[in-house]
C-alpha cells in the first residue's frame, strides 16, 4: 500500500481578531476567507475533507468540497479546546497572573472553566487516530491552531508542553505523511501551501 497523506489547514483569521476562542464561534473575515483560498489555491488531489464543527472552519470546508467535489466530514474531535472564562477575551483583557500561569504551564493550568489540556489532548489523538486508520489517500483537515499543535507535538515526540512553541498563523498549511504500519507518520513541511 502507498504512503497516505494528510494536510492540516488551521481556519483564517476571524471576525474580531485574535481572541481566545475555543467555543466561541466567530465567523470568518473577509482576510480570513482570502487567506484561505490562497492556501488552497493548488488543489494536491485531497480525496476528501473533515473539519472541526466551528463556522470558521466548517464554512470554508463546505465551499471547498463542493466546488472540488470531495466528501465532508465534520469531526467534532477537531475542535478547538475550550478555554472556560476567557472564551471570546483578547490576551489584554485577561489578568496577566491568570495569562502567565497559562504560558508557564499550559499542560497543568486550564483556564477557569476551561476544558483540562489532557482531556483535550486526549480528545484530538483518538481523533488523529482514527483519520490514520480511515485509509485515505489524501485528507485535508480544516482545524484550529491547538489541535494542530497537539498533532505535530505527537507527531514529533514533543512533550506536550512543549506544542505552545510551535507557530500556527492563520490559514498555515502542514502536511503529514502517514505510511503504513508499522512506519511512523512523520512532518513534511509546516506553514506552507
Amino acid at each position: 500500500m502507498q504512503d497516505r497523506f494528510v494536510d492540516l489547514l488551521r481556519h483564517g483569521e476571524a471576525q474580531g481578531g485574535a481572541r481566545f476562542r475555543g467555543g466561541h464561534d466567530d465567523p470568518l473575515s473577509a482576510e480570513g476567507w482570502d487567506q484561505m483560498t490562497r492556501a488552497t489555491a493548488v488543489n494536491p488531489d485531497w480525496s476528501r475533507v473533515v473539519c472541526s464543527p466551528s463556522l470558521r472552519c466548517s464554512a470554508f470546508a463546505h465551499r471547498l468540497a463542493e466546488s472540488k467535489k470531495l466528501p465532508l466530514a465534520i469531526l467534532p474531535g477537531l475542535r478547538e479546546r475550550g478555554f472556560g472564562a476567557w472564551e471570546g477575551l483578547a490576551a489584554h483583557q485577561i489578568p496577566a497572573e491568570e495569562l502567565t500561569r497559562f504560558w508557564d504551564d499550559p499542560v497543568g493550568y486550564a483556564p477557569p472553566g476551561g476544558e483540562p489540556f489532557e482531556v483535550f489532548r486526549e480528545r484530538v489523538t483518538v481523533t488523529w487516530g482514527q483519520m490514520c486508520e480511515a485509509g485515505e489517500p489524501f485528507t485535508l483537515a480544516v482545524t484550529h491552531g491547538g489541535v494542530i499543535r497537539v498533532v505535530l507535538a505527537e507527531v514529533l515526540r514533543m512533550p506536550p508542553a512543549a506544542s505552545l512553541l510551535i507557530e500556527v498563523p492563520p490559514a498555515c498549511l502542514s502536511r503529514l505523511r502517514v505510511p503504513e504500519f508499522p512506519g511512523r507518520p512523520s512532518l513534511m513541511r509546516h506553514g506552507s501551501s
